[in-house]
């Protein structure tokens, strides 16, 4: 989407990873996925005390926003952190709480 001179796509970009980070069950996906040496293949369903159709909902809005990452593996899915884009969105939001 093209926001014209006043909107960066620094900004966009921020503001896309923080949108996805807005929901304290996406805040524990991430914090649970960014602590593993490898992928979670296990059900996060069985971790959360929410239905897999809330759960999939919250890990649709990550994948969209590229922070995870999944392949399906009958019958789990593996979910992995996407390392370049949490690096980024690391990076974008340190830069911002610090201009």
């Amino acid at each position: 989407m093209d926001y014209g001179e006043h909107i960066s796509d620094k900004q966009v970009k921020t503001a896309r990873y923080a949108k996805a980070m807005g929901h304290p069950i996406r805040m524990y996906v991430l914090e649970l996925l960014s602590r593993q040496s490898c992928c979670y293949s296990g059900d996060l369903s069985e971790v959360l005390p929410i239905a897999k159709s809330t759960l999939s909902q919250h890990l649709k809005e990550l994948k969209d926003a590229g922070l995870i990452q999944g392949e399906i593996e009958a019958p789990r899915i593996k979910y992995c952190i996407n390392t370049e884009n949490w690096k980024e969105a690391k990076e974008l939001i340190k830069e911002f709480f610090n201009e």
